[in-house]
């Protein structure tokens, strides 16, 4: 497997995640943890299934990114994950309903262009 395509599975894997558990959290809803409230909003977590999704994402996300990292330098493949914050910002404003300003597209054009620079090395 060509390796941008590695790191860019292990990078949608993680951007995923947050999806996930961004969904999941929107169905169990604002608490502040307590010691009284513990455990009911932990079962509430535990039984998720857009946060054990999500959790999952994240293990397999690892271990993709070890793959990763067994084959190129940290300092390319890291930059990489900043494709995640893109996917996110997009994702989050359709699934969501999130603001994507014109501040923030702008940012995105900023990092398109660095993701760009590290992987030209």
């Amino acid at each position: 497997m060509q390796i941008f395509a590695l790191i860019l599975l292990g990078v949608l894997l993680n951007a995923g995640a947050q999806l996930l558990l961004k969904a999941g959290m929107d169905r169990i809803g604002h608490f502040a943890f307590s010691l009284h409230n513990i455990l009911p909003i932990g079962m509430k977590v535990a039984m998720n299934p857009f946060i054990v999704l999500g959790l999952a994402s994240y293990v397999i996300s690892v271990i993709v990114w070890l793959l990763v990292l067994s084959r190129v330098d940290v300092s390319y493949a890291y930059p990489m994950l900043s494709i995640g914050y893109i996917v996110n910002a997009v994702a989050a404003y359709y699934l969501f309903g999130e603001d994507l300003s014109l501040t923030k597209l702008l940012g995105i054009g900023v990092i398109i262009v660095g993701v760009y620079l590290v992987a030209r090395h």
